[in-house]
């Protein structure tokens, strides 16, 4: 009876294994396993890379943070002065849904529709960005009581929507 030859693992020294890659033939363990449609392979054959929408260089993120701070500061400047002539009251979570998808699609084409999770942070810093160039250019206070709760759920919402957008 013919008893399998058992080889070492390449990545795992001290793990023995029967299993080798079906494309260059190197030993490797269950761990370092990657089952493709053609077979067993091992992590360097297998070509396991991300998808080419979430490969982010740095130049994207220059871009993203430029086109997102960019459009937060027109928005806050804008809506500064919007409000100082209408108030909206409980409106504004509508308005800041609004202006965080704004963000978040402008900072989306900005980068080719590239997606990730630091973009996503890039995008939530312009709307808080945003609502401190409202806050400025308004020359209103953050406020107390139900104003400080209203304040903090549009900022939130504001992130939120430009974030889904980008992640």
């Amino acid at each position: 009876m013919n008893q399998p030859v058992s080889f070492k693992c390449a990545t795992h020294p001290n793990v023995e294994t029967t299993l080798r890659c079906g494309k260059c033939g190197k030993p490797i363990c269950p761990k370092c396993l990657v089952q493709t449609p053609v077979g067993a392979r091992c992590r360097d054959c297998a070509g396991l890379y991300k998808l080419p929408t979430y490969r982010v260089s740095t130049v994207y993120y220059l871009r993203a943070a430029g086109a997102a701070l960019g459009t937060a500061i027109v928005l806050g400047v804008v809506w500064g002065f919007i409000s100082n002539l209408f108030s909206f009251g409980i409106f504004s979570l509508f308005i800041a849904a609004g202006i965080g998808w704004v963000i978040g699609e402008v900072t989306g084409l900005a980068i080719n529709r590239k997606r990730g999770l630091w973009l996503a942070v890039i995008g939530g810093i312009a709307v808080a960005v945003c609502w401190g160039v409202y806050f400025f250019i308004s020359g209103r206070s953050f406020g107390l009581g139900i104003n400080l709760a209203v304040n903090i759920a549009v900022i939130v919402i504001g992130i939120v929507s430009a974030a889904s957008r980008l992640r």
